[in-house]
C-alpha cells in the first residue's frame, strides 16, 4: 500500500498541480519562488492543523473572486484541495483503508481521498460589513477559523474520463469522513527546513537544540518502557531507564545529607520563628529535566571536550536531522499505520556541499528501515540531487511570474522527449542521466545557462562576464550577468543531448561553440571522401554537430540545400528559430574569419599578444609572432599555440594581476549581451 499521486488545487503557487509518487524516496526540485515549501506547507495543514489556513493561502487568482463574493458565487470553484490517491493489492491489510474503499471489486487496485477547504458561504456573508473597503480588508483579515470549513471525502473515480474532475462533476458520489479515520491510516511527520540550530556566536546562551532534542527522545523510552501495552518498547530500554532512575534516587539521598548540614541552623530557626515546625530542603532530581537542564551533547574527548554550540552549523543540522528521524522512526514504529509520509523540507540548509553528498547517501538506508514509510524531500542542493537516483526526481516548473507552477516527472515525462529523437534518443538520454549525475545537476535551479566548448572558454569566461558588465552594464541598476543566477557548463560538442533538457525544464541557454569548418577530400586511393579542418573562407562543410542540430541543418546528401545552409551558417543567418536557446559562433570580425576561439581571440589581439609573448605561457615558436603579417590567422594558431589551457590560464593572469585590457571576440560578447537582457 502506498501513496501513488497527490493533486493540489488553488493553494498559493500550486493551483493545479498533480504529483506522481515513488514507494519509497520523491525528491521535489526545482528554483526558488515555484512552491516546494507551499506544497510541505499544504500537507502539513491538511494532515495536521487544518485549523490553520487563512485569506493569504488562497491564490492570488481566487482571492480576487473571494474579495466580490456574494450570494451568486460559486464556492466549490474557490476550494483549497488535495487529493491523495492510495494504491494497494491483495497483500495489504486493508482493515483501515477500507473504510475509504467505496466499491469492493477485487480488481480494483486505488482509491482516493480528497482534502477540501471551502468557504462557509452563509456565515461570511451575514458577517461582512457594508461598505466596499471594509468588506475587503474584513476579509483579508479575517477569513479562516469559522469562515472555513474543513472535509475528508473518499471518492472511487473508476472510468472516469471527463475533463472535469470527478469529486466536482459528482459531488453526490463524494462520502464524507472523519478526520480520526485518515489519522488511523496514515501516520504523517515533517521535519522543517528551518531549525533552530544553535551556533558559537550564541556563546552557549541560546537553545540547545540537540540536548533539547535528546530530552524528547528521552521522554519517548521512557513512556513507552512504562507502557505495559507497547510491544516496541524492548526490555533493554526498561532496563537501562530503570538503572538510571535507581542512580538518581542514590544522589537524591546524598544530597539531602549535605543539606542537611549547610542548610540545618537557618531551617530550624526559620522554622521555629514561623512556627512550621521542621522545615527541609529534599532533592528531587527527574531524569527528564536532569538531561535537559544539565546535560549536553559535546564531541572530542571526554577530557577535551568543545560544547554543542563550538560545532559547525552543518554538523548541528545533520545531527538534528538525525535525531529527528529517529524520534519519527519510533513513532511510525509505534502507531504502526498502514501508511506512513515523512516530509523532510531541505535537508541541505546550512551545511558543507560534502556533507550534503553524505546525507544523501545516507538518508536512503535510514528510509529503507522504517516500514511502509514514503519520504518526500524538497531541496535547492544540487548534490543531493545529483547523488539520488533521478527516477525518483519531480521538478516543479514556472515559465513566469503570471503562470502557475507545474510538476514534472523528470525520467518519465523527458524520456518521452528523447524518444522523439529517434534511433539515438536513448543513448542520448543515456548521456544526459549520466553527465548530470556526475557534474550538472544545478541546471534544475539555474535561472540561465551558459554552454561553453573545453577549458579554455571556461577559464576566460568570467573574465570576458566581467568585462561585458563594466561595457554594458556600468554603474546603472540594471542587473549584470556576474549577479544573476547562471549555470556555465563544459559540454563540448555534447550540447545537442542537452536540446529536450532544456526546453523541459525552460531555462534560457546560451550555447558559445566553435564554426569548425571542414572541406571534403576525395582519397586517391579508395575514392572515399572524408572532412578534413580547414579555414572558414575554403570549407564546404562543419564538424560541430551542435550548430547542424540547433540550425536545422539539411542532409548533406542534398547538396544544394546544404550548401545554402553552409553558407548561411558563414553568414551568421542561419536562425535556430525565437526560443530558448541561442547559438553563438565565430563570425567575420576585423575582416578576418576564424574557426575556432583560440583562432578568433589572437586575430583580435595580435599586438597585445606579441608585446606580452614572453609572459604568456602555452605559447611555442615565439619568433613566428614577429614575422606575422597579413590575416592567415588559422596558420598562426597552428604554429604558435602549445598547451590551450596554459595559454588562458596567463590570459587571465595577465588580465587580473598585470592589467591587461583583452579584446573578447564579437560573437561571445553578442552571445553575452543576448543572456543578460532576456
Amino acid at each position: 500500500m502506498h501513496i501513488e499521486q497527490i493533486k493540489i488545487e488553488n493553494f498559493r503557487l500550486l493551483q493545479d498541480c498533480c504529483l506522481d509518487m515513488r514507494k519509497k524516496t520523491t525528491l521535489l526540485v526545482g528554483k526558488n519562488n515555484t512552491g516546494k515549501t507551499s506544497f510541505a506547507v499544504l500537507l502539513e495543514k491538511f494532515l495536521e492543523k487544518p485549523e490553520h489556513f487563512d485569506y493569504t493561502d488562497f491564490p492570488i487568482p481566487i482571492r480576487n473572486k473571494v474579495l466580490d463574493i456574494d450570494d451568486e458565487t460559486n464556492i466549490e470553484e474557490l476550494a483549497i484541495r488535495l487529493v491523495l490517491r492510495i494504491a494497494y493489492d491483495e497483500t495489504d491489510n486493508l482493515a483501515l483503508l477500507s473504510e475509504f474503499m467505496l466499491d469492493l471489486d477485487p480488481t480494483r487496485r486505488n482509491t482516493n481521498i480528497l482534502f477540501e477547504c471551502c468557504i462557509d458561504k452563509k456565515k461570511l456573508l451575514r458577517a461582512l460589513p457594508k461598505d466596499t473597503k471594509e468588506r475587503k480588508k474584513f476579509i483579508e483579515n479575517n477569513l479562516g477559523g469559522k469562515f472555513l470549513v474543513l472535509k475528508v471525502y473518499a471518492f472511487d473515480d473508476f472510468g472516469h474520463t471527463e475533463e472535469t474532475p470527478y469529486y466536482l462533476a459528482h459531488r453526490d458520489q463524494l462520502e464524507e469522513k472523519a478526520r480520526s479515520d485518515v489519522r488511523a491510516l496514515l501516520n504523517f511527520k515533517v521535519i522543517h527546513a528551518r531549525r533552530n540550530v544553535a551556533s558559537s556566536e550564541d556563546n552557549g546562551r541560546g537553545p540547545k537544540p540537540l540536548s533539547e532534542i535528546s530530552t524528547k527522545y528521552f521522554r519517548k523510552r521512557d513512556i513507552e518502557a512504562n507502557d505495559d501495552d507497547d510491544d516496541e518498547a524492548t526490555e533493554s530500554d526498561g532496563e537501562s531507564i530503570e538503572k538510571l532512575r535507581s542512580m538518581l534516587a542514590k544522589i537524591d539521598d546524598q544530597l539531602e545529607e549535605q543539606y542537611a548540614e549547610v542548610f540545618g541552623g537557618f531551617l530550624k530557626s526559620s522554622g521555629d520563628f514561623l512556627e512550621l515546625g521542621d522545615l527541609k530542603v529534599v532533592s528531587n532530581i527527574q531524569s527528564q529535566s536532569l538531561i535537559e537542564a544539565s546535560s549536553q551533547v559535546i564531541y572530542g574527548e571526554t577530557d577535551n571536550f568543545l560544547p554543542e554550540h563550538h560545532s559547525g552549523l552543518g554538523y548541528l543540522n545533520i545531527l538534528y536531522l538525525l535525531l529527528q528521524i529517529e524520534l519519527c522512526r519510533d513513532d511510525f514504529a509505534r502507531r504502526n499505520a498502514p501508511l506512513n509520509l515523512l516530509l523532510i523540507e531541505e535537508p541541505e540548509a546550512h551545511t558543507h556541499p560534502q556533507m550534503q553528498y553524505v546525507f544523501a547517501d545516507k538518508i536512503q538506508g535510514l528510509i529503507s528501515q522504517i516500514p511502509n514509510l514514503q519520504a518526500l524531500l524538497t531541496t535547492h542542493s544540487s548534490h543531493i540531487v545529483s547523488k539520488s537516483d533521478f527516477e525518483d526526481i519531480r521538478y516543479l516548473s514556472r515559465l513566469s511570474a503570471a503562470e502557475p507552477v507545474t510538476i514534472k516527472n523528470f525520467h518519465t515525462d523527458l524520456s518521452a522527449k528523447y524518444e522523439k529523437l529517434g534511433a539515438d534518443g536513448a543513448a542520448l538520454f543515456q548521456f544526459l542521466k549520466q553527465y548530470l549525475t556526475i557534474n550538472s545537476a544545478e541546471l534544475f535551479f539555474a535561472s540561465k545557462a551558459i554552454f561553453i566548448e573545453g577549458t579554455t572558454e571556461r577559464i576566460l569566461l568570467p573574465l570576458f562576464i566581467e568585462i561585458h558588465d563594466k561595457e554594458n552594464v556600468g554603474e546603472t541598476s540594471e542587473s549584470g550577468l556576474s549577479s544573476q543566477n547562471i549555470s556555465v557548463l563544459e559540454v563540448g560538442a555534447n550540447a545537442r543531448a542537452f536540446a529536450p533538457f532544456l526546453e523541459f525544464i525552460g531555462i534560457r541557454t546560451l550555447v558559445i561553440t566553435d564554426i569548425d569548418t571542414t572541406k571534403a577530400v576525395v582519397s586517391e586511393k579508395t575514392g572515399n571522401t572524408s572532412y578534413s579542418a580547414c579555414p572558414v573562407a575554403e570549407s564546404s562543410h562543419t564538424s560541430n554537430e551542435t550548430l547542424k542540430h540547433f540550425l536545422f541543418a539539411p542532409d548533406p546528401k542534398e547538396k544544394a540545400k546544404f550548401s545554402e545552409w553552409h553558407r548561411r551558417l558563414i553568414d551568421g543567418t542561419a536562425s535556430s528559430g525565437e526560443g530558448q536557446i541561442k547559438l553563438a559562433h565565430q563570425l567575420k570580425e576585423k575582416g578576418y574569419h576564424a574557426r575556432s576561439f583560440e583562432d578568433a581571440f589572437i586575430s583580435i589581439n595580435l599586438d597585445k599578444i606579441k608585446a606580452r609573448k614572453d609572459m604568456l605561457a602555452g605559447l611555442k615558436n615565439r619568433e613566428t609572432l614577429e614575422k606575422f603579417s597579413g590575416n592567415e590567422f588559422y596558420s598562426l594558431t597552428d604554429q604558435i599555440l602549445g598547451k590551450k589551457s596554459d595559454f588562458a590560464g596567463s590570459i587571465l593572469y595577465l588580465a587580473l594581476v598585470e592589467g591587461e585590457s583583452w579584446n573578447v571576440p564579437k560573437y561571445i560578447m553578442d552571445g553575452l549581451k543576448w543572456i543578460r537582457k532576456n
